[in-house]
């Protein structure tokens, strides 16, 4: 109870929050106690590396397996000859700020859908953390396709196997902890996907503690990915800040997953007219094919049919018309009859935005 008591008091205080941050830096300079940071966080079994043993461990860094705003990761071996995944953080925000929100999430968290956090570094400004390894990589790479269709290389009942394991996760975080842990930045980049293609939430970098008491939180600036935002963190009249604001981002990401939809052009972005979801909508609706990844049979459109019934339930405008994480998964576990067709997308694209380093976002013209 001490330990919940002390995560909430870090998060509601703003000016608690700068104080910590300064403590932090201070004790950051020597030291000496951020294993009692980390214990008060819950990471009693996380095993301390230091930045000499990291080079070791990962070959002097001879092996990039990806690179993000925030970070650069390296797959590494273990002197048991475990297999890992080594992220650099390449500059910490807030006084370490996106570490501590990786490391306080995720080191609370036993669930088969996220990615199990092994060790850390911190050593000066080097900062790292050490995951177990997964070697189908991203789900990024199975979900933008070039090329077309008929680049899609996942079986549809992958696909949606894929699609309730990460809802699980989804739900797990939300409801699952002593606090909940809210993501904000789930897209198909952030999931990670083992030797049989179960999927693992990653990079909590970006991600909030709640109690579980609250409905919403309050944020000084929206984080997220654009494409994924739901429209509450960017316009606050729309509704409260919540764990429905990862269901927006799931929905989202399960269309990507359904579309194959490329990024789009920067020609389409300037658009205002254009909004995916409308279109998938209209396609649905008047029963049209929609067959973005090439289904052969009834069975595959049936499933292709009720992920995008989810997605669409999922990223209803308003917060409280968005189902649960539980739903979800109830919703892609049971029959596509038992879905109801959602209301029509009513939500035009969104301000074009622009992301500094720190995850904050601008609007520009």
């Amino acid at each position: 109870m001490g330990i919940f008591i002390l995560i909430v008091w870090y998060l509601r205080n703003k000016k608690s929050n700068k104080k910590f941050a300064t403590f932090w830096k201070s004790e950051a300079k020597t030291c000496p106690n951020v294993d009692a940071f980390l214990q008060i966080y819950g990471s009693f079994s996380l095993t301390r590396h230091t930045y000499k043993n990291l080079k070791k461990i990962t070959n002097d860094f001879s092996e990039k397996l990806g690179e993000g705003g925030y970070a650069i990761v390296y797959q590494g071996k273990l002197k048991s000859g475990f297999l890992v995944a080594v992220k650099v953080l390449k500059q910490s925000k807030g006084d370490g700020e996106d570490f501590l929100n990786e490391v306080a999430s995720i080191s609370q968290t036993n669930h088969v859908n996220i990615v199990t956090l092994l060790g850390f570094c911190f050593e000066g400004n080097k900062r790292a953390l050490i995951y177990e390894y997964l070697p189908n990589g991203s789900l990024e790479k199975f979900t933008y396709h070039g090329a077309g269709p008929s680049n899609q290389s996942l079986p549809w009942e992958t696909l949606l196997n894929i699609a309730i394991g990460i809802a699980k996760g989804l739900d797990y975080l939300h409801r699952g902890c002593n606090a909940r842990i809210l993501h904000f930045d789930i897209k198909p980049h952030n999931i990670l996907l083992d030797q049989e293609f179960i999927p693992k939430i990653s990079d909590f970098g970006l991600a909030r503690l709640c109690p579980l008491q609250k409905s919403t939180i309050s944020m000084m600036e929206a984080r997220g990915t654009i494409g994924y935002i739901a429209p509450e963190v960017f316009c606050r009249t729309i509704g409260g800040v919540s764990h429905k604001s990862d269901v927006y981002s799931f929905g989202m990401m399960v269309l990507d997953m359904v579309c194959g939809r490329n990024n789009l052009s920067a020609d389409q972005q300037k658009s205002s007219d254009l909004y995916f979801p409308k279109w998938i909508y209209d396609k649905l609706e008047l029963q049209e094919e929609a067959s973005f990844q090439g289904t052969t049979n009834d069975e595959e459109k049936a499933l292709q049919t009720k992920m995008i019934l989810v997605s669409l339930w999922c990223i209803q405008t308003y917060p409280s018309n968005r189902p649960t994480m539980t739903t979800v998964v109830d919703m892609l576990q049971g029959c596509l009859d038992s879905i109801q067709m959602p209301p029509r997308p009513n939500l035009s694209s969104p301000p074009r935005l622009a992301f500094n380093t720190s995850g904050t976002i601008t609007q520009t013209q």
